[in-house]
């Protein structure tokens, strides 16, 4: 730690060791000698004070008149005057100066601080928007591969309903076609019994002629009525296999009917997934527009984050600019030394 003053003989004696090794014996050579301590203005003035003293012993041994040594000693007291004067005047400006740049040098670092504060709290909330910038992304991805899942399974139970439809579709018109052909059937069977009705009445009627004609014909009668049983015979196997293909058609009849009871659930689930996707469809959209919402969040964020990383290099470069003049500033107000008296 530097001490708080120094003695003149402490001076004389760097300077006479300066001297000794051929340098010059200026005021930062001197300070330096004794330790980097001392006031710069104590040892310029201690200096000026050796620098007179070897000046006057030299004079002292020249022959001059008191006049002329008079106007020599005035002259010199004058040049002291003046050099205290200006050394003075430079000190104040200096000390001026030196004080508005450290309060700028002050000033600036706040702004520094505030700066890197302002940069910390940004640098905080971008963080924290990319964090949530990336839940939203992946709750969205989650979302679409949902929705992506509801679409193939809405895809693949349309497709069974669409093949349950068209099974429908294809018992219904069979079912159709059976009760057609039963209807036909019993038309045709209707229309039958009434031609045999009739012709029965008309055999019976030509019968009776003919029992009344002649008995001889009883014979051929009794072969025609032989035929009719064996017609009858066929009629009624008939209708037994009709009757038999009716049964069938009312089985598949009900088979359909229980096939289209089963696929009620199937189009409740197919309504209920249709709901579901509305509303997954509606939570996509509402996250679209807080991503894009979070987009330009985060682009306001950048370009704040922009502007104080560009308002920190300025005042970098001020700092800069501020510690590298105050050296200049403090060596141009150091006083020159004294040129050595010839």
């Amino acid at each position: 730690m530097a001490r708080g003053g120094v003695y003149k003989t402490e001076i004389e004696k760097a300077r006479n060791a300066l001297l000794a090794e051929g340098k010059h014996p200026s005021v930062d050579a001197v300070r330096v000698a004794l330790g980097n301590t001392g006031s710069k203005t104590t040892i310029h003035r201690y200096l000026k004070e050796l620098e007179a003293e070897d000046a006057a012993g030299v004079g002292g041994k020249l022959p001059i008149s008191d006049a002329l040594a008079d106007l020599v000693s005035r002259l010199a007291g004058r040049l002291q005057e003046e050099a205290d004067a200006k050394i003075a005047e430079a000190a104040t400006r200096f000390e001026a100066q030196r004080k508005e740049l450290t309060a700028q040098l002050d000033q600036t670092r706040q702004e520094a601080t505030s700066i890197r504060a302002d940069q910390e709290r940004t640098a905080t909330a971008l963080r924290e928007e990319q964090a949530q910038h990336e839940t939203t992304r992946q709750a969205r991805l989650d979302a679409t591969l949902q929705a992506r899942q509801l679409e193939e399974r809405v895809t693949g139970l349309t497709a069974r309903i669409a093949e349950h439809e068209a099974h429908a579709q294809s018992l219904e018109e069979k079912h159709l076609h059976a009760r057609e052909a039963l209807e036909h059937y019993r038309t045709s069977v209707k229309e039958q019994r009434e031609q045999e009705q009739r012709r029965h009445e008309h055999q019976i009627q030509e019968l009776q002629v003919a029992l009344r004609q002649a008995n001889e014909a009883l014979t051929s009668k009794n072969h025609e009525l032989l035929q009719l049983n064996r017609d009858n015979g066929r009629l009624t196997e008939h209708k037994a296999r009709l009757d038999k293909e009716l049964q069938q058609s009312r089985s598949a009849v009900r088979t359909a009917q229980d096939e289209v009871a089963t696929l009620k659930p199937v189009v409740a689930e197919l309504a209920s997934l249709r709901a579901t996707w509305g509303q997954d469809v509606q939570a996509l959209e509402r996250l679209r527009l807080d991503q894009e919402a979070t987009v330009r969040a985060l682009d306001q964020e950048r370009a704040a984050r922009q502007d104080a990383e560009n308002r920190a290099v300025s005042a970098q470069a001020r700092l800069v600019v501020l510690e590298e003049v105050l050296p200049r500033l403090q060596f141009a107000s150091t006083p020159a030394p004294a040129a050595a008296t010839s």
